[in-house]
């Protein structure tokens, strides 16, 4: 793997859930926001059908405040939520079009998502929104850049997105170096503890995110890294 190349400013964060970034993404924002890069976060669904035994509605409104936590720990101010139906997201114009609003209005020079990919790193079956959000997010990229595309939107097209880093990828190609970040990122990830206390099970933000980190750190070189597929765009 390569390392992550950081000659940019401005980058912006599009995932399909609450807590999706913070599982590796978040720690790697940590680093940027610390060199004062700028890194905005834009999340499709509020989660709200991510607690079994919970109203969608009081689901929604958790979830949004422990994401706005989340950013805040790793330096990000800005969140925003498009409000879309958690659970079925569709792949198509509609989802496209909504991306390409954001990536004109917010013009990063790079796009932070989720893995598009069927599996994660081991095998396991990825789920269908994160496979229909990071496809899209990856389209709309192509979409904000051609004026002629959803011409609609009123909004001038943004060229400038250099690459995509998808993060949870079974096919890593570049790493960032997270060391001295780690724990940034596990305060992020601890932020989503009431959808963590509900899931039934014992979570350790520390030791999953240190399990992540460690192994890859040590493949390239460093304490702790964070590994992703970048996309060139």
């Amino acid at each position: 793997m390569e390392p992550v190349p950081e000659d940019w400013q401005r980058a912006l964060a599009i995932v399909a859930h609450p807590d999706d970034l913070e599982y590796g993404g978040s720690t790697a924002v940590a680093r940027w926001t610390a060199q004062g890069k700028e890194v905005a976060e834009v999340l499709a669904t509020r989660g709200e059908a991510g607690i079994d035994s919970m109203d969608p509605a009081e689901v929604a409104r958790i979830r949004s405040a422990e994401q706005v936590e989340a950013a805040r720990c790793v330096g990000v101010d800005t969140v925003e939520f498009l409000d879309l139906p958690d659970g079925t997201l569709e792949y198509g114009l509609p989802l496209r079009r909504r991306l390409t609003e954001v990536i004109r209005r917010h013009r990063p020079e790079v796009v932070i998502s989720v893995n598009f990919r069927e599996t994660f790193p081991g095998g396991f079956f990825n789920m269908a929104d994160h496979r229909v959000l990071g496809l899209a997010v990856v389209d709309a990229i192509r979409d904000a850049a051609n004026r002629w595309v959803f011409r609609d939107l009123g909004l001038e097209p943004w060229q400038g997105v250099r690459f995509a880093l998808m993060g949870g990828s079974p096919q890593p190609t570049h790493y960032v170096d997270v060391t001295g970040h780690l724990e940034a990122g596990i305060a992020s990830l601890r932020a989503h503890k009431i959808y963590f206390d509900n899931l039934g099970q014992d979570f350790d933000p520390e030791a999953m995110l240190t399990g992540f980190a460690a192994p890859v750190g040590r493949e390239v070189g460093v304490e702790y890294a964070m590994p992703f597929e970048l996309i060139a765009t």
